[in-house]
């Protein structure tokens, strides 16, 4: 049976060629990136902006999660969060800061009860306060950083050192780009999204793994090919691979998107977008910084400078060559005739005829 392939095998794509123009590219994206962060600021949820969370159960039957949403939309509190939990008849409603401090969001959980207390019994109402909700961005962060740590520890003794920074750099470039992605697009920053940054940093290291790994299995069975070349066909024979994998994840994304609803939208297209960057940082980002930092084929670079010098030393030979037989002008012909050679006599003496 033929399998699906999405690429085609044994290509031969030139993407160091690209190498110059990938890092000033990513460079600007990341730059932006930062100005957006520090300037536009992020959307930040219930989770690290504060607000109220209301426990609530359903007087009979299940918990209509749908209907309970647009009850609270219709409230016009800000941001809404609607989650089933535990068993059907249970749901959380979650809902930002209030302006107007206690007062207001007393009266907001007031206008909550009135709107869903025939239907629903409120068994818990909890006020998430900006003390708690900088814990949680001080946690997050700090989780984010101790992952990312561990995670390169581990590169560093797997790998050469130049693989190791070339992946820390990579990693870096994926977060800044999403950071930067959650800034301009103002999408509902909570702790589903550290979670989301959470599998973007481990589905950019593994594909970033699987091109070092290939790189260095060529670099001990190429042993004379030049490093940008070695680079390239390492790249390429994963290609495939990384084509298919990426595919996979985005088409189950996109079905995230379509379908899933509100609760995991932000998740679901950063998720899309993190995909995209950690593939692209895993070919353009970390395989050059190799060539960069000086990883280098000894035996290669001998035999390329060998073979410069052997070229340079035969053409100053044919040089030489050419100067020693350059053509030389004829001598000028005698006008006198050359004198024939005389005849051999034959070692009898001619008989003289007598008068």
């Amino acid at each position: 049976m033929k399998l699906l392939r999405l690429a085609p095998e044994n290509t031969k794509f030139p993407f160091m060629r690209f190498r110059r123009v990938s890092y000033p590219f990513s460079a600007v994206l990341s730059l932006i990136a930062v100005a957006l962060f520090v300037f536009k600021g992020m959307n930040f949820g219930i989770d690290f902006a504060g607000g109220t969370v209301i426990e609530l159960r359903a007087k009979s039957g299940a918990a209509e999660v749908g209907t309970l949403r647009t009850l609270g939309e219709g409230l016009q509190l800000g941001d809404i969060e609607v989650q089933a939990f535990g068993n059907p008849a249970d749901a959380t409603l979650r809902f930002g800061l209030q302006p107007g401090g206690d007062v207001a969001q007393q009266a907001a959980v007031e206008r909550v009860r009135g709107a869903v207390g025939g239907y629903y019994d409120l068994r818990r109402v909890e006020v998430v306060g900006p003390r708690v909700s900088n814990e949680l961005v001080q946690s997050g962060t700090l989780g984010v950083v101790l992952s990312i740590i561990a995670v390169l520890t581990y590169l560093w003794f797997r790998f050469e050192w130049q693989f190791a920074i070339g992946a820390v750099i990579a990693t870096m470039h994926d977060l800044l780009l999403t950071v930067g992605f959650f800034s301009i697009t103002q999408l509902e920053f909570n702790t589903t999204s550290i979670a989301a940054i959470l599998t973007i940093v481990g589905y950019s290291l593994n594909e970033t793994v699987v091109v070092l790994d290939r790189i260095r299995e060529n670099m001990r069975k190429y042993k004379k090919l030049p490093t940008a070349q070695m680079v390239d066909m390492s790249i390429n024979a994963v290609l495939p691979r990384t084509i298919m994998t990426a595919t996979t994840v985005m088409l189950a994304l996109f079905a995230l998107v379509a379908f899933g609803g509100q609760v995991i939208r932000s998740f679901s297209v950063a998720m899309i977008w993190g995909i995209f960057v950690a593939t692209y940082s895993s070919i353009f980002i970390c395989s050059p910084m190799l060539i960069y930092l000086g990883l280098r084929n000894e035996d290669a670079d001998k035999a390329a400078h060998k073979h410069e010098t052997e070229r340079k030393a035969d053409a100053a030979v044919s040089a030489r060559e050419d100067v020693a037989e350059a053509p030389v002008s004829a001598p000028p012909k005698s006008a006198e005739k050359t004198p024939a050679p005389s005849r051999k006599t034959s070692g009898k003496r001619a008989k003289t005829r007598p008068a």
